[in-house]
């Protein structure tokens, strides 16, 4: 296992890790709004089997740094292409959910050049209307991480899930360890997204995923990916926002068919 930082053009670091052989086909994996590279966990032993994985750390939150100010999709996206140059990958698969997701179809628009295979998970192309995320960056800035936590662990996970209190107490912490200057900037990325002219851009092989019980970026969300993307593939699990911790034996069957060419 490898890790440790790169510092980007604008000078922020990034915190990465990479695990699994360093001549196998690299997959960067992204993680979602208000959590950490830990959320990745439950897929490690599947994916590091066949595949050099990259994990980071969005700006914003976990071992990166945290710049004042609002971000950009494009900015986002850059930090990832910094850090494939910086570790040398040319070419890479790669897998984002919910955030992540959405730097995913950045990533196949502006450097199709460089993926191989794309999944798309628990995303969106637009996630309007503006006045909402303008609302939520408010109210972390004026009273911090733990006002949203409770609304947001319900979009996370369905109720049967939260009932496990032991695994929704760590992802509670994730939250609301993660700084409200970072998670705001993120926030505002997300608002001003739209992603839906350029999806029939991209030629990438790529698999969409949702979650039949997911407030966050429900069905339609979902479909307007598939439906927007040629020849994308579309599964759904029974699962809420985060479909990767509900349902991941499931998550990584889907994972290791598509990326291995096998589904």
């Amino acid at each position: 296992m490898n890790f440790g930082t790169i510092t980007t053009g604008d000078h922020c670091r990034i915190a990465w890790r990479a695990e699994g052989p360093e001549d196998a086909p690299c997959l960067i994996l992204s993680n979602s709004l208000g959590t950490t590279m830990a959320m990745w966990e439950p897929q490690l032993p599947a994916l590091t089997a066949e595949f050099r994985v990259i994990r980071y750390d969005t700006r914003g939150h976990g071992g990166s740094d945290v710049p004042a100010g609002a971000y950009s999709m494009d900015r986002l996206g850059r930090d990832v292409l910094e850090l494939a140059d910086a570790l040398r990958l040319d070419r890479f698969s790669f897998c984002g959910l919910s955030l992540g997701g959405m730097l995913a179809q950045w990533i196949a628009w502006r450097a199709s050049e460089r993926i191989d295979r794309l999944v798309i998970a628990n995303s969106s192309p637009f996630m309007g209307p503006p006045s909402a995320w303008d609302t939520r960056i408010d109210t972390v800035r004026e009273q911090g991480m733990a006002a949203i936590a409770s609304p947001v662990l319900e979009r996370w996970f369905t109720e049967t899930f939260r009932a496990d209190h032991g695994k929704v107490a760590v992802f509670r912490e994730m939250l609301i360890g993660t700084r409200s200057e970072g998670y705001a900037g993120c926030c505002a990325a997300i608002r001003d997204m739209d992603m839906r002219p350029v999806l029939g851009l991209i030629r990438r092989p790529v698999l969409v995923i949702g979650g039949t019980a997911d407030p966050a970026t429900p069905l339609p969300h979902t479909e307007a990916l598939a439906s927007g993307i040629r020849n994308a593939r579309c599964e759904l699990l029974d699962a809420a926002h985060l479909s990767n911790l509900e349902q991941p034996e499931r998550f990584n069957e889907l994972l290791m068919a598509f990326l291995t060419g096998n589904s």
